[in-house]
This record gives structure tokens, C-alpha cells and sequence, in this order.
């Protein structure tokens, strides 16, 4: 897996971040964002969402764990899953997460819930951690991409 580490010092930056991604995500990819509770991953979701053409609010989907977002007027169709509230992977066959993805990018925060996506090729895992001290600096993404991703990485 190739790896990049970038500092986004503020919200502009992810909404740039978000959109660098947007312009490369193809149907079948998976966006997999990881970090602690308020790093910021629902913040890059939403920019990428907006990125693909989606006006309107993103709610954050920890209570309905997925949203889905058409194409159009999306560019191409979009799932966004939490899996915070898993208790285990098993629960993705009654949720039936399979069916949602045919044909869809999927953003998917708390991945480690679901059982991870690492080893699908088409997974760009991206770990957002505070920038200084207590996160005044920003973030910092750190991306690590799978087979499917080298050469069009954020």
C-alpha cells in the first residue's frame, strides 16, 4: 500500500482534500475514515459529498449507520455508512451493506467496525489525527491506498 501524510490546518482545506478525492473516487472505490470520536471524519465525507455535486445537508448517519446519495444529481452514486454502533461485523448481511454498494463508492467511517476494507483494492483508508497539541493546528490526513488507487492518490 502507498501512503501520503498531509497537514489540513482548516476547514477550506478538507473541503480542497475532500474534493481532490471526489474528482478521482470511482464507483466500487471505498473511502475508509478512521480517527478517534470528532477528528473529523464526517467533516471530510461531507466535503467530498458536496465535491460530487450533492447541495443540501449531510447528516451524519451514526443512528441510520447508512445514507445513500444518487447519481444524478450526484456524479456518481455515493454510500455513506457509520459503523460505530456495530457490535460486529456479522450485522453487515442484515444491513445489508452489498446491496447499497453495487454500483456506489462507499464512505465509510468507523471501517474497523465492519471488519475493515484494507484488503479490497479499491480501499483508500484515510486516518485523521489532531495537528498540535490539541488539534488548534488542524489535522492531519494520512491516506493509504489500495492497488486500485495507486496513481490517482488525494
Amino acid at each position: 500500500m502507498s501512503s501520503t501524510r498531509e497537514t489540513l490546518p482548516d476547514l477550506a482545506a478538507m473541503a480542497a482534500y475532500g474534493a481532490r478525492i471526489a474528482r478521482r473516487l470511482r464507483p466500487g472505490d471505498v473511502v475508509a475514515l478512521e480517527g478517534g470520536l470528532g477528528a473529523g471524519k464526517t467533516t471530510l465525507a461531507r466535503a467530498i459529498l458536496a465535491a460530487l455535486g450533492h447541495r443540501g445537508e449531510v447528516p451524519s448517519p451514526t443512528f441510520t449507520i447508512i445514507e445513500t446519495y444518487d447519481a444524478p444529481p450526484l456524479r456518481l452514486p455515493v454510500v455513506h455508512a457509520d459503523f460505530y454502533r456495530l457490535e460486529s461485523p456479522s450485522e453487515l448481511l442484515e444491513i445489508g451493506l452489498d446491496d447499497y454498494r453495487e454500483g456506489a463508492a462507499l464512505l465509510a467511517e468507523w471501517p474497523d467496525h465492519a471488519g475493515g476494507f484494507d484488503q479490497e483494492p479499491g480501499c483508500l483508508a484515510i486516518t485523521l489525527e489532531p495537528a498540535g497539541e490539541s488539534g488548534e493546528g488542524g489535522r492531519i490526513a494520512i491516506a493509504r491506498a489500495g492497488q486500485d488507487w495507486v496513481g490517482r492518490m488525494p
